[in-house]
């Protein structure tokens, strides 16, 4: 297993803050224009990369609009589109690819796309995208997974609907044909999906399976699903993007909108740092803080011999005295000089009868010292 990928030099793994995809698809609404608005408001938002759709309408399907051509699930976004149709309207056109890749680049982000079909895949070469996106409805395509796994490039590949045993022939499709270096992406293939549908706990399992670096395609409304995914091993996130959903688009109503997508670059980071390590006991910057703690104080002014109790012998902070697991221990204990009201417990005010001849050791469990 490969610990850290590296895409045009951008490394991602669990070892470096979360990459994050912007992925446009048919939110351009068939302007350019509009996509190399796109572009920069995902770059200004802080998106990492900015992700394309490669296919044509026709590479996708016929153009038939009777009976399995149309689509007929009245929950669907799209409800009433032929596929042709939709694809049509969806795609983008390939002569934009090289104005956004270039306009994306100058940004600082890093372009590619999904391929749909081989064409794709040679026309995506030729423009020099660093990796390649294989799409959830396409992981059983094994020829395409084939051709671009024979690039030698970088796969991102979604896993929305397939199976264990779908997935293991994808991963093995790909590794045979010479791809070393795989991101699958846990995905929920519905538009919009739903938390309880995310299923987030895969993540760790899907990493420990298949031995590759493992991300998010996140189709949920917010940034929730994607910060929790952090949490569980996830270095990649992919969410589409537009400009405004009440702009419309085919995409648009799951879609972030630019002040959702830098919250979404913000908070992943903050969710990886705060990852850390095993770590119990003081950190670094908590050591001032040890003050504020309770401990043993003289509550009273004492004389030499007064006896401790409940009354002159208090908890509070600050946390200079003894620790209050003492407490019981010094009630009926005689001081060896006077003390004033507000002095910090110790040992050395006990007459030399009560002293303990060594301070008290907290025990340790076996436990804790393997």
């Amino acid at each position: 297993m490969t610990d850290t990928i590296s895409i045009a030099g951008r490394p991602i793994g669990r070892a470096h803050k979360p990459f994050i995809i912007a992925e446009m698809s048919g939110n351009h609404n068939q302007s350019l224009d509009r996509a190399l608005t796109i572009v920069e408001a995902a770059g200004k938002a802080g998106a990492h990369a900015l992700k394309l759709q490669t296919y044509t309408a026709d590479t996708m399907t016929f153009d038939l609009d009777h009976g399995e051509f149309v689509i007929d699930d009245p929950n669907s976004l799209w409800k009433g589109n032929s596929l042709h149709k939709l694809y049509q309207q969806a795609y983008t056109p390939w002569e934009w690819h090289k104005p956004i890749f270039d306009r994306a680049r100058e940004l600082g982000m890093i372009p590619f796309s999904s391929p749909f079909d081989a064409t794709a895949v040679d026309f995506l070469q030729e423009l020099g995208v660093p990796c390649f996106k294989i799409a959830s409805f396409e992981n059983t395509d094994l020829p395409l997974i084939r051709k671009v796994a024979s690039t030698g490039k970088p796969v991102i590949m979604s896993t929305g609907m397939a199976t264990v045993a779908e997935i293991d022939e994808a991963v093995r499709a790909a590794r045979e044909a010479g791809c070393k270096d795989l991101i699958l992406l846990k995905c929920t293939s519905t538009y919009p999906a739903v938390p309880s549908d995310t299923n987030l706990l895969t993540i760790p399992h899907m990493r420990a399976l298949f031995g590759c670096e493992i991300g998010l395609s996140d189709h949920t409304f917010g940034i929730g699903a994607s910060v929790a995914s952090v949490a569980l091993g996830a270095s990649v996130i992919e969410k589409h993007f537009t400009l405004a959903r009440a702009d419309g688009g085919v995409d648009s109503t799951f879609s972030m909108e630019p002040p959702e997508m830098a919250a979404l670059v913000v908070e992943t980071e903050r969710a990886w740092m705060a990852l850390g390590e095993v770590h119990y006991g003081l950190t670094g910057k908590e050591k001032d803080s040890r003050v504020f703690r309770r401990s043993l104080y003289v509550a009273e002014d004492l004389a030499a011999g007064d006896v401790l109790t409940e009354k002159n012998l208090r908890i509070i902070r600050p946390g200079l005295g003894l620790p209050p697991k003492y407490f019981a221990t010094l009630i009926g204990k005689s001081v060896g000089r006077p003390v004033r009201k507000g002095t910090p417990m110790s040992w050395d005010l006990l007459t030399p009868a009560d002293a303990p001849a060594a301070e008290p050791q907290p025990a340790v469990s076996r436990n804790a010292r393997a």
